[in-house]
């Protein structure tokens, strides 16, 4: 029998709160990652990978990473009618207890699809695609009511346009949702500064110091973390192993955390798991120290393990690390010391292994191969990796799929 998931928001929920904590919309990839090569092949040339892992990628990422922190999730995105697409769709939905009513099948339409090659703890990927079939605010309609959404700033379809009508992003917002903004590298290099005027709609913003520095003008994350709390209530700027600093206006908070020291091995999707960190943070109205120390801890533990979703922490992981953490520091040195002072709320949020904390979940087609199990015996049917969308058996780690 399963047991209830972990709900951090539990103390939020009332008969008249949103249906859900978040919503989302973007494009699902099919990833397919290899790691462990010694190089890239050379033309003409086969080699071998030590691990391989399958699992949804692209919006995916995100609303895994929020799902597994116990944030309710609903995502729309297209999904092919092929095999590719019933992997993803039964992943997000079995497994990773995603909303999917607002997601559509289309026929004839096959499924995005990515490959990454990790080498030396950097990756190359490799992308083919074609444009979703409908439009994202056509399949949506009209969102279910969330309290927040994290969209994505694009100059190609910008919010509060006056020539076009009402975004997804902008009816969640009237409805009471808070806007969760993100943008994404311009490869024109035009780095145009209109797109901040779409901030004017959004509660959050949340660029890396590369994507603020470019935005704004600036020459260092904090100029520019200045210039867009000029334009929005909380600012964020992340500065990958240096850490993330926020000024949020609401509360007249201001701080800088540095990221825990990590062995990164893959930064596919730490944006993403930061994302997630920040706005269950935010929600629970916690202090913005606390945000952005959680926010960081859920991206380092990302970055120590390969691939995209499969890499998303749940409670459960958060969970061993801070109890890791709490017994060494009386012999951890000064920087022990530090991290247990600075994660020291996590006592209030896990002092024990909480009831139906899920850890990182198994999502791949080739699942022997790559989660250490043996094949069935001749003439035995195969057991498939039983889903848990419920956190079922809290007790039990969850094997990332690749070998590291």
């Amino acid at each position: 029998m399963s047991v209830q998931a972990y709900d951090p928001l539990a103390g939020e929920r009332s008969p008249d709160a949103p249906q859900f904590d978040v919503f989302l919309a973007g494009t699902v990839f099919l990833d397919i990652i290899f790691t462990g090569l010694p190089a890239m092949p050379a033309a003409g040339t086969e080699i071998w990978a030590e691990g391989m892992g399958s699992c949804p990628g692209g919006i995916a990422n995100l609303a895994i990473a929020t799902s597994r922190l116990g944030l309710r999730t609903s995502l729309a995105a297209a999904f092919g009618d092929d095999d590719y697409g019933d992997f993803c769709w039964r992943t997000l939905e079995e497994q990773e207890s995603v909303d999917l009513s607002r997601s559509r099948r289309f026929e004839h339409w096959h499924s995005p699809v990515t490959v990454s090659m990790a080498v030396h703890r950097d990756r190359s990927m490799v992308t083919h695609g074609h444009p979703a079939p409908m439009p994202a605010n056509e399949m949506i309609g009209k969102p279910p009511r969330s309290r927040a959404v994290i969209a994505t700033l694009s100059p190609d379809e910008p919010l509060g346009s006056p020539d076009a009508p009402c975004s997804w992003a902008e009816l969640a917002s009237r409805d009471g949702a808070l806007i969760f903004a993100d943008v994404g590298w311009d490869p024109s290099g035009a780095w145009s500064r209109s797109v901040l005027d779409q901030l004017e709609y959004c509660h959050a913003f949340m660029p890396n110091a590369t994507e603020a520095m470019a935005y704004t003008g600036t020459e260092t994350p904090r100029d520019a973390l200045y210039a867009i709390a000029d334009k929005v209530p909380l600012a964020v700027v992340t500065d990958g192993a240096n850490g993330a600093m926020a000024i949020d206006s609401t509360t007249g908070e201001e701080a800088f955390v540095p990221a825990p020291r990590v062995t990164a091995l893959d930064p596919t999707g730490a944006g993403d798991v930061f994302g997630a960190g920040l706005v269950l943070g935010t929600l629970c109205r916690w202090p913005l120290d606390d945000r952005l120390a959680f926010a960081e801890l859920c991206a380092g533990l990302a970055v120590q393990q390969f691939g995209g979703s499969l890499a998303a922490p749940g409670w459960g992981d958060i969970a061993d690390w801070w109890h890791e953490v709490r017994e060494a520091a009386p012999h951890g040195g000064a920087y022990g010391s530090s991290l247990a002072r600075r994660y020291a709320f996590l006592d209030r949020l896990v002092p024990t292994d909480p009831v139906g904390a899920v850890r990182r979940a198994a999502a791949t087609i080739a699942r022997y191969a790559d989660v250490g199990m043996a094949p069935p015996a001749s003439g035995q049917r195969p057991e498939a990796p039983r889903p848990s969308p419920e956190g079922d058996e809290p007790d039990t780690p969850r094997a990332p799929v690749q070998k590291e």
